[in-house]
């Protein structure tokens, strides 16, 4: 059989969830398509694996069915084949194959098939899941046929579909890959690193850090992938991602980062060389009574307010690198002013950890209109960047079709070039001394350092031109007003939420 093109194959793979259209709800699509994706290609390779082993053992079955010929262990009627021939209750097939093939390879699939309602025949009756695998099964999908990147990428496709087609949820498991691929070209991993996402969604940023090895040229086997996330199909779906990109050397596991961290080395945190990261924004329900006197010495800054766990989750990140370690984690600009986060902020600051602050564009949060920043973090600066911290506003250099902006090359590449060269650019990047931003309060809001380059307006009126020192001032009141009345809205839009749930 030919290779696929990449084209058709993602048309293969989301004609898939065009059969569940009208069945089920969007963001629920992701639940039973990558189980089914994954349970294919496992298949298929087992396939591919036997038929190479019995070339090389002249036709000798037992030896082709060996478990050392086999990346995963596919046990006796679990096989694609199988359920395929299934007549009836065809969901109850599908889940007792996935639980056999979990089963069979508890260190690496425990659980990856997550816990998708196969056997509710109202939502997916027979008919339905026989049309899925007829649909799957017109297409091998061994490695010969589709390469681990081709199929990565075909899946990461798949994932932002379901984030297009599923609303407001879509944040919740993607991040804008464009402005991933800046972070991880801002932190530059290299072989033999340890790369940590706390809340790592579908895995994108691990894969995206794999890439820039990859493209320069490193040896990415030596990497070492680690992450966390709370949602278990979420959990289930990076897993899948990571072993599609043909990564092994990786962990990933399903738990709440904040209270309860599970990569754990002794009696404290693992720590990483690279931490990429968007956390959850400005989450209500946390356990912050514990992190007061938190276990892990994650406090080390202070005690975020209840409504805010931004802080929480920026402390574990900074308490999770090593002595050489970095970070690039993605927040809204409120992170960087917020006067009830003023004294976590400066304190901070003080560490002389944050190397960068950079403003992005809005709409870079998935259906959110917010301008996004990354705060970089550098434990082991070089020494002409010590004492000091460049502040770049690259707010203009964005793209936008439809209804989602995102970052071109070039602007990626002006930004990092600025990031690299870490030199005043009129409008564009200003270096800031630790004493100026003290003077501050410790505030990192990028335009009390970065003067945009834009002419003053004539007064109404009168033709008077204002001084570009009030124009300024004016703007910048106006621009921190807004995001603290955003700030506020959410919370009352919270509170209003609140009120209007059952009591238990």
């Amino acid at each position: 059989m030919s290779r696929i093109t990449q084209q058709a194959l993602e048309s293969y793979l989301w004609g898939a969830a065009v059969l569940l259209r009208g069945l089920i709800d969007a963001g629920d699509y992701k639940q039973f398509i990558f189980p089914l994706l994954f349970f294919k290609r496992v298949s298929d390779v087992w396939d591919e694996e036997y038929q190479a082993a019995l070339a090389d053992s002249d036709g000798d079955l037992s030896y082709a069915q060996f478990a050392e010929n086999h990346r995963f262990q596919i046990p006796e009627g679990a096989h694609w084949k199988d359920v395929r021939q299934t007549p009836r209750n065809v969901g109850a097939a599908i889940q007792k194959a996935m639980r056999a093939i979990e089963a069979a390879n508890p260190d690496l699939l425990d659980g990856i098939f997550g816990d998708a309602p196969w056997t509710n025949r109202e939502r997916l009756p027979d008919e339905t899941l026989k049309n899925l695998i007829e649909h799957f099964s017109t297409q091998a999908l061994s490695v010969a046929n589709v390469p681990e990147d081709e199929l990565g990428n075909a899946y990461e496709y798949l994932i932002k579909k379901f984030a297009d087609d599923s609303g407001h949820t879509a944040a919740e498991f993607y991040t804008n890959r464009t402005v991933v691929h800046l972070m991880t070209q801002l932190l530059a991993p290299k072989a033999g690193e340890s790369i940590y996402d706390p809340t790592c969604g579908t895995g994108g940023m691990l894969i995206s850090a794999l890439d820039e090895v990859k493209r320069t040229k490193g040896e990415y086997r030596t990497l070492k992938l680690y992450g966390q996330e709370r949602n278990l199909i979420t959990s289930s779906i990076a897993r899948m991602n990571l072993f599609l990109h043909g990564v092994e050397d990786f962990e990933i596991i399903r738990g709440d980062t904040l209270a309860e961290p599970k990569h754990i080395q002794g009696d404290r945190l693992r720590q990483f060389d690279v931490i990429l990261a968007n956390p959850p924004y400005s989450i209500k329900q946390w356990h912050r009574e514990a992190w007061s006197s938190d276990p892990w010495g994650r406090n080390f800054l202070g005690t975020p307010p209840q409504g805010r766990a931004d802080y929480a989750f920026q402390q574990h990140i900074l308490t999770s690198l090593t002595a050489k370690g970095r970070c690039a984690v993605l927040w809204p600009h409120g992170v960087l002013f917020r006067n009830e986060e003023q004294a976590m902020r400066a304190r901070m600051v003080e560490q002389d950890w944050v190397e960068a602050v950079i403003g992005l564009g809005p709409n870079l949060f998935y259906n959110s209109p917010m301008e996004a920043c990354i705060l970089v973090c550098n434990r082991d600066k070089p020494a002409a960047r010590r004492g000091q911290v460049i502040f770049i506003d690259a707010v203009n250099e964005v793209a936008r079709e439809r209804a989602q902006s995102f970052l071109k090359p070039a602007h990626q590449q002006r930004i990092l070039a600025a990031y690299q060269t870490f030199a005043d650019v009129s409008g564009f990047a200003k270096i800031a001394t630790l004493a100026e931003i003290s003077k501050n309060g410790g505030n990192l809001s990028i335009p009390l350092y970065v003067k945009r380059m834009t002419a003053a307006g004539a007064t109404a009126g009168t033709g008077e031109v204002a001084s570009l020192q009030a124009a300024w001032a004016a703007w910048q009141s106006e621009g921190r007003a807004f995001w603290q009345q955003m700030d506020a809205l959410v919370e009352t839009l919270d509170r209003l939420v609140e009120q209007e749930k059952p009591d238990a």
